[in-house]
């Protein structure tokens, strides 16, 4: 069974086309600019078998076969549940489904399990949290050496892949780490690398901490000007960047 925290049907950022979009429930990262503090807990949300997850994707194929879409998981770290997934991925491609990982990277499985996981995954959508192990871990609060891990494993498998990095504010937006972020993105196959996305802090999951009853990490941090980032993808000269 699959726990679940959420469900969004006909999204259209968290792939190519229309998707269904499953939220599932747990993540291990502490990430200073989360906005789904909700998510992190293991216990809770909604279990569902494969086949039921399967069967509520495949009511929408045919607005997914209309514009290439398909069928998203996303966290929380959908990754924590990389064993349960690999069944539910095996009935989505037999069922002709695109299939998304929307991930950070982050598993307690064996290396193995994630290598198949990935031969049923078209698109891996995955965030580089920071490039630098000290900056990866203030940001993540976890060590960085898992997703390093994974990005090996990814770099051997064929699944097509999205990247994309949280610029904020006194934190990542400085020339030096976006030179520095391109010397990572350039360790990936970029033959099978479709999109680089550099995304603006926002503090619109501040409104949660408060309704949880937590303190907001970010809450003296203004939101990442546009133009200012405008700027700062210039010093990334990479064909994905978007």
């Amino acid at each position: 069974m699959i726990k679940v925290h959420s469900i969004e049907t006909m999204g259209a950022l968290d792939g190519p086309g229309l998707r269904i979009i499953f939220f599932l429930q747990g993540c291990p990262l502490r990430c200073l600019y989360c906005h789904n503090p909700d998510t992190w807990k293991t216990s809770g949300g909604n279990e569902y078998s494969s086949s039921e997850i399967i069967e509520k994707a495949l009511r929408y194929k045919p607005y997914f076969i209309k514009n290439n879409g398909g069928i998203t998981f996303s966290g929380g770290e959908p990754l924590l549940q990389a064993e349960e997934l690999i069944e539910t991925m095996k009935l989505a491609k037999e069922n002709g489904l695109h299939t998304a990982l929307d991930t950070s990277g982050y598993y307690t499985c064996s290396d193995s399990v994630i290598s198949e996981l990935l031969e049923y995954t078209d698109l891996v959508i995955l965030d580089i949290k920071h490039e630098e192990r000290d900056m990866y871990k203030k940001i993540t609060g976890l060590e960085i050496d898992k997703h390093r891990k994974f990005k090996d494993i990814l770099k051997k498998a064929k699944s097509k892949i999205w990247l994309k990095h949280v610029v904020v504010p006194g934190l990542t937006d400085d020339v030096e780490h976006m030179e520095s972020l391109e010397k990572e993105v350039r360790t990936f196959p970029l033959e099978r690398v479709e999109k680089f996305e550099l995304l603006p802090y926002h503090s619109l999951g501040e409104m949660k901490y408060e309704e949880l009853g937590m303190e907001y990490p970010l809450k003296d941090t203004e939101e990442m000007d546009m133009d200012k980032l405008k700027e700062l993808k210039k010093h990334i000269k990479l064909d994905c960047l978007i």
